[in-house]
């Protein structure tokens, strides 16, 4: 059936747990109502990306984009947009600076304007739980390729091409992880998907699989193909229910239509996928703890060698990508791996996808070829810093890569590049701060997170998280000696070398990254006693102006400490010996009467 127009809302889970689902029925519901179910096609599909403004909802033809959109906004698009043929201009998108909204295509709006996307291709453009939205922008066609049209060596040679390297931290070229597991003789090898995100603020990999799981399967029956595996397992957590809910729709839907299982398009070729749900431990991101989870084990990394591609899931042969590097499978297949090639750098070709969050003014999905530089990516896409704040850093690959400064924001990154810095490309998590942040509090924040998920298998990483995360205490608490910044280089160092795995291996990148690039920061913590963020509360002092207090006395019944006293409009004062630090005074007093010190 034809239809007049076409309505997109956002189905990522953002904009699910925001009341896209009930923006999505009531749109449905509003089309029936007035009279125009046969003239629109309402269609509920993966992430946009642009998560600061959701929920979203996209009109074709016109590409009305329509920002921060309610369930009470259904009947005004409909009976607006679809039956009188007029945008509904408060809820089109606004550029910063515009005194009037105006309809703008997606690729005119700035969020989107450097991206470039390859691997989100299809988030946003088709219904992820819809096999023939997939089938129609070339869903499949690389599966066909790899069962009658390509050797299992050229499509290797096109992965060589492509230059496509794993987009799970490691930076390993695909094809060299394939080819390997190819040569490898033996009657049953395995195919796994990585799907165990588990970085704070990370959720690439997630919103790929909500908005196009078909691209995921494609690619694992591909490879299954070519290194002669019958096999796959998708290991995922428990925690993202909607991911998990439109894989198992989508791997339904493509043993219906004979694109898994046995004798794929009458090709012979037999290949199945199942589905592992994971408990949401970090360490299981690292891939032979993954596999020890996988075979119903606790999850805890072996030494390497034999690599997975040898010797993996059950003592076979194994190829394990992640949910990203996947994804760029079918696009390698219809287009060639010279296409992805002219993407990226001369050593990190492609695109890479990075969960831009924290101090920024647009938080989201960007996806931008490798080369784009932090600067770029932050104040271009991201829009610069909230509330007109100074930026301090950027973290990227979580608990597990450094916190950037100002002086390397126009570096061109990449895997080497990053390294370079001090940090690493990781998953893609990239975590903006500004001046109002305190670099101890955050390297505390990660090597916590790091001793809760540490396996233990290992003392240098059991040991040495812990005593890190001790001397940051101390150092934030106001007790912290020169000598201990020494110590947390040395400890960090020996992690590093020491480690079984990368959990341990670079968990103290946070940490040396903050010493390395502010140390004066972390001077004042020991020396003065102050943290200049006023995060460390026991380096903070709250005092009242006695000029500007009028004795309102909305600070002390605020106080759960009941430290502040005063008579009423007369200036009040607070007993240091009670307060507890807990800012309370400090954020509901409307006459800036009291300040930190």
């Amino acid at each position: 059936m034809a239809y007049n127009h076409y309505i997109f809302t956002c189905g990522g889970t953002a904009c699910e747990s925001n009341k896209g689902a009930e923006i999505y029925a009531a749109l449905i519901a509003e089309a029936e109502k007035q009279g125009v179910k046969d003239q629109v096609q309402i269609v509920k599909t993966g992430c946009f990306g642009f998560c600061e403004k959701g929920p979203i909802v996209k009109v074709l033809p016109e590409e009305s984009f329509y920002v921060e959109v309610t369930p009470a906004d259904a009947a005004e698009i409909i009976s607006e947009q679809i039956i009188k043929g007029r945008e509904v201009e408060r809820l089109l998108y606004k550029k910063p600076g515009e005194e009037k909204k105006k309809s703008a295509a997606v690729e005119d709006i700035e969020f989107y304007q450097k991206q470039v996307r390859v691997v989100l291709r299809n988030c946003g453009a088709i219904s992820p739980e819809n096999i023939d939205e997939y089938i129609a922008r070339d869903g499949y066609v690389g599966l066909e390729k790899a069962l009658f049209q390509l050797s299992a060596e050229e499509v290797i040679n096109e992965l060589k091409v492509s230059g496509l390297r794993g987009r799970g931290g490691a930076g390993f070229p695909t094809w060299i992880k394939w080819d390997t597991t190819r040569k490898v003789e033996n009657e049953v090898k395995y195919v796994v998907c990585n799907a165990d995100e588990g970085d704070p603020g990370a959720y690439m990999d997630r919103s790929t699989i909500e908005g196009d799981p078909h691209s995921i399967i494609e690619a694992m029956t591909v490879c299954g193909k070519v290194i002669g595996s019958h096999q796959g397992f998708v290991y995922i957590r428990a925690e993202y229910p909607l991911a998990v809910h439109r894989l198992e729709i989508a791997l339904a839907q493509a043993r219906d239509y004979g694109l898994i299982g046995k004798d794929i398009l009458n090709s012979g070729f037999d290949f199945d996928i199942e589905i592992r749900l994971g408990a949401g431990a970090f360490v299981c991101g690292e891939e032979t703890a993954l596999l020890k989870s996988l075979e119903g084990n606790r999850g805890m990394p072996v030494p390497k060698p034999p690599f997975p591609a040898i010797s993996g899931l059950w003592g076979k042969p194994t190829v394990i990508n992640n949910v990203e590097t996947l994804a760029n499978i079918p696009v390698v297949m219809t287009r060639g791996g010279a296409w992805l090639a002219r993407l990226g750098t001369e050593k990190s070709k492609g695109t890479k996808v990075f969960a831009l969050t924290g101090k920024v003014q647009n938080s989201g999905l960007v996806e931008v070829p490798m080369g784009t530089t932090l600067r770029e990516i932050i104040f271009d896409i991201g829009g610069g810093i909230k509330n007109g704040k100074k930026f301090k850093g950027v973290q990227t690959g979580g608990p597990s890569g450094g916190i950037l400064t100002e002086k390397v924001l126009d570096t061109p990154i990449d895997y080497e590049s990053l390294t370079a810095m001090g940090s690493m490309m990781g998953s893609g998590g990239m975590i903006v701060m500004d001046e109002d942040d305190c670099v101890v509090d955050v390297a505390r924040f990660y090597m916590d997170f790091c001793v809760d998920e540490s396996c233990g298998k290992c003392s240098p990483c059991r040991i040495g998280t812990t005593q890190i995360l001790n001397i940051l205490e101390k150092i934030a608490r106001g007790n912290g000696e020169e000598e201990d910044l020494n110590k947390l280089e040395s400890i960090g160092k020996a992690m590093t070398k020491g480690s079984l795995c990368m959990l341990g291996g670079s968990a103290a990148n946070p940490t040396l990254s903050t010493v390395r690039n502010f140390r004066d920061e972390y001077m004042e913590h020991i020396h003065d006693k102050k943290c200049r963020s006023g995060k460390c509360k026991h380096l903070v002092h709250f005092e009242i102006d006695p000029e500007k207090c009028i004795g309102c006395g909305l600070c002390a019944r605020r106080c759960p400490a009941g430290c502040i006293t005063g008579e009423k409009r007369q200036p009040h004062v607070i007993d240091q010996s009670k307060c507890v630090k807990c800012g309370e005074c400090f954020k509901n007093c409307k006459f800036s009467a009291i300040k930190k010190a």
